[in-house]
């Protein structure tokens, strides 16, 4: 082979590993849908969201219905309200439930959508009523040790 034939080769070798590498960044950063699907707006307060990030996945029953679209603290109540876009081909009751929950111990945060038994829909621009925040390790640990430490005091 010559030098130019092996230029070539290794140009487009370059050229692939690039854009596979582009490809997997986009794939983690939750970015590589290109298709734009038809969509509605849900709003959800909560009063902790823990690690939630943007573009995280809505899920009911393990299936992504939609992303995290923004969160914002309300001013007047001091939640965080939480603004999801759901995939037209999915609705929810209105008595459905909010959670943010994490996929094993370390893993993704994400909300889980309950729905419940009501007949009447949420519509675009909804609000879901019933919400539960995210669990904080920290502050589970901290009661547990105030509750141990209150209870051995109070023993004789």
């Amino acid at each position: 082979m010559n030098r130019a034939t092996i230029d070539l080769w290794v140009g487009v070798f370059v050229t692939v590993a690039l854009g596979a590498i582009l490809f997997l960044a986009l794939k983690v950063a939750n970015l590589a849908t290109l298709q734009t699907v038809p969509s509605y707006r849900l709003e959800a307060r909560f009063d902790n969201i823990g690690g939630l990030k943007l573009r995280a996945p809505v899920k009911a029953a393990g299936v992504v219905v939609g992303r995290v679209e923004r969160f914002r603290l309300d001013a007047k109540t001091y939640e965080a309200v939480v603004t999801m876009k759901i995939d037209n081909g999915f609705h929810f009751t209105k008595d459905t439930i909010g959670s943010i929950l994490t996929s094993g111990l370390l893993g993704e945060v994400y909300i889980g959508l309950d729905s419940g038994g009501d007949t009447a829909m949420l519509a675009d621009g909804g609000e879901i009523a019933k919400t539960q925040s995210a669990v904080v390790i920290e502050k589970l640990i901290g009661q547990f040790l105030f509750d141990k430490a209150g209870s051995t005091g109070s023993v004789k």
